[in-house]
């Protein structure tokens, strides 16, 4: 991984109660909440400087950009939710260009299991221990959310572990 160890246990303990947030919520309600989308990326400003090099730092706020230019212009053309685009916004900064392929397949990878839980929670005893969420009866629609969350949670925790 391209990603240091050290900037990804500075990110980690603050960025994983946000991510749980984030997966609870569109799970329960279809919606991912501008308070986590705004508290994940000021995790960013906050420790950004503590975490990265100065100048690197700096340049991550180009990757913000670019990423949230692309995900408004995905959510217009209908092919994602809007917070689904905001989230991978504000958690652009805090993925290392280097680790672009990676981070990809273990997008894949949780995806299919976020995917493959969901349903199986759906069609089975397990919903009765939520049964008010909304994505049980949202037909086609997903949760993007639990995967989206559940990478970048993954990423850097096995940025602690991987990390250079």
């Amino acid at each position: 991984m391209a990603l240091s160890s050290e900037a990804a246990l500075w990110f980690l303990p603050f960025v994983l109660p946000i991510c749980y947030f984030v997966c609870y919520t569109d799970m329960s309600r279809m919606r991912i909440p501008n308070l986590a989308v705004a508290l994940l990326f000021l995790v960013f400003v906050v420790i950004g400087p503590f975490a990265l090099p100065f100048d690197a730092y700096l340049w991550r706020y180009v990757h913000f950009a670019v990423v949230l230019v692309t995900g408004i212009a995905l959510n217009a053309g209908g092919v994602m939710g809007a917070g689904d685009a905001k989230f991978i916004a504000a958690a652009a900064p805090m993925i290392h260009l280097g680790d672009l392929r990676y981070l990809a397949a273990l997008f894949a990878a949780t995806i299919l299991a976020a995917f493959v839980a969901h349903r199986i929670g759906k069609h089975t005893p397990l919903r009765r221990l939520a049964p008010d969420w909304i994505s049980w009866d949202s037909g086609s629609r997903f949760p993007m959310g639990l995967a989206l969350a559940g990478t970048l949670g993954i990423y850097l925790g096995l940025g602690v572990a991987y990390g250079v």
